[in-house]
């Protein structure tokens, strides 16, 4: 079995059945496969075959799902890069995957790339006769998702058929999906959170709905999505979920058709938590745990009895056949969702090395403790703070910067401490501006501090306690939204 053959198999069922919407238009199960059918014969025709790149540069739209749908029928390894990516990052990514084509539906364009836009694919294939998929195996890479990158660049974690294979056919027995099910999309299609919203719902037959990036930090809007699209399994980060009972209603509004509500990503604050399993007694609610490499490894119920845990919860037991251990106290994964490699580097060999902190509690399951790097979230994004201090320095006023992550959820900040090459460095305005240029939104830093050089530590490190300390509460608060930076 193969990722692309659930939509085959789906439509061969049930043609007419719902499997994807976005905003503006749907596709039935028959449509999407006819749709991916004439996109591979295009692709085709494009000189794409198997094992090459397609780094499809779009919004969440029913048309990229189909093109996605082609490249992997094309035994073609998919690229997902979300369409709020500045150029000067995708052409980053590009460099490292090489892809054979870029598809966009935008006017902006990597230098020295084959491109083709999906309006203009769509004209080429219209009315023309679709093509037989190109068979794989469950070893062979699926797509890569890019993640910010300790070097300053990011990088690629590759992959295969049968690493998503094996974490969707767990998550469909865990969680009962069915062809009844109305599943929806929140994170982006490079966040592996999306692994499960995309192909959950095609391996059950069931319709998965598309949030547009527009909408995805929006409250009171994604509360009427979740009641008006009648959503009965929810994924995603906790701190979207706190943003939607802070402002809105969630709580008061009640679940709607929700009978599951799985959340990754990110630690979920112990209060808003019992609240939501307070208010929704009847919808399951679970915690899932694993970074990209891995996709889910673990997993853990929440209950009513975890209204009275004083702790986090825990990340749980291991989960998708996976092997879970701790090797002086970093958590450490084998089994069948972990990753082939990191692409361009070598393949993955042995179990995977998290970063990870964990340990058991009393009950032998296992709690995150945090990380042996400087690696953190981000409202439920992977940040590395190496790569926005490279962007950082790249302006030609800054010496030197280093990053830090304060917070965590909804409150975590991205505080910049910068040495400018001569007197102030520029303001916190003109560096989002910079950055806007080389990163993605969810990496712009929320606050600048001008220093005249680093703290160090005894080994000659940088001190990043000691620079933590310089950020006062008033810096870290800004009621709640968005931290303007001071000088220290």
């Amino acid at each position: 079995m193969s990722l692309y053959s659930l939509v085959t198999d789906a439509a061969a069922r049930t043609p007419d059945g719902l499997a994807v919407g976005d905003v503006s238009t749907s596709l039935t199960y028959g449509e999407l496969d006819a749709r991916a059918g004439r996109y591979l014969a295009g692709l085709r025709d494009r000189g794409v075959r198997p094992g090459d790149r397609v780094l499809v540069w779009t919004g969440k739209t029913c048309e990229a799902v189909a093109v996605a749908q082609a490249v992997l029928r094309c035994g073609a390894i998919h690229v997902p890069v979300p369409r709020g990516n500045p150029v000067r990052r995708v052409a980053r990514i590009a460099a490292d995957a090489r892809p054979a084509l870029i598809v966009t539906d935008h006017g902006e364009h990597v230098a020295g790339a084959a491109h083709v836009s999906l309006a203009d694919l769509s004209r080429e294939v219209a009315g023309g006769p679709g093509a037989a998929p190109h068979p794989v195996r469950a070893a062979d890479p699926a797509y890569i998702l890019y993640t910010s990158g300790s070097t300053g660049a990011p990088k690629g974690v590759c992959l295969s058929h049968g690493n998503a294979l094996a974490f969707v056919d767990w998550a469909c027995r865990e969680l009962d999906l069915t062809a009844a099910d109305r599943l929806a999309n929140h994170a982006a299609f490079s966040f592996d959170l999306s692994v499960f919203d995309l192909y959950a719902a095609f391996r059950a037959g069931a319709s998965v709905h598309l949030i547009g990036e527009t909408l995805a930090q929006a409250a009171q809007p994604l509360v009427e999505f979740l009641l008006e699209h009648r959503i009965t399994v929810w994924y995603s980060v906790p701190s979207v979920l706190v943003l939607m009972a802070e402002y809105g209603e969630l709580l008061e509004r009640g679940p709607g058709a929700l009978r599951a509500c799985v959340f990754a990503g990110e630690r979920f604050p112990p209060k808003p938590l019992k609240d939501l399993r307070r208010a929704w007694p009847g919808v399951r609610m679970l915690n899932w745990y694993g970074p990209t490499e891995t996709n889910v490894c673990t997993s853990y119920e929440v209950t009513a009895a975890d209204l009275a845990r004083t702790a986090a919860i825990p990340i749980g037991s291991p989960a998708a056949g996976n092997t879970v251990s701790l090797d002086d106290g970093e958590i450490v994964v084998s089994g069948p969702t972990v990753m082939l490699g990191y692409w361009g580097g070598q393949p993955q060999a042995g179990p995977y090395r998290t970063g990870d902190l964990g340990r058991y509690d009393a009950d032998g399951l296992l709690e995150y403790r945090g990380r042996t790097d400087d690696m953190a979230k981000v409202r439920g994004h992977r940040v590395e703070p190496a790569e926005v201090a490279a962007a950082l320095t790249a302006h030609e006023a800054v010496r030197d910067a280093v990053v830090l992550v304060l917070g965590d959820g909804l409150d975590a900040r991205l505080h910049a401490f910068v040495v400018p090459v001569t007197g102030r460095a520029p303001d916190l305005v003109e560096l989002r501006r910079h950055c806007a240029h080389l990163l993605p939104p969810y990496m712009a830093v929320d606050a600048v501090h001008t220093v005249s050089g680093f703290p160090r530590t005894p080994n000659g490190k940088v001190d990043r306690t000691a620079l933590g300390g310089l950020v006062t509460a008033s810096t870290r608060a800004d009621d709640g939204r968005r931290v303007r930076g001071a000088g220290v």
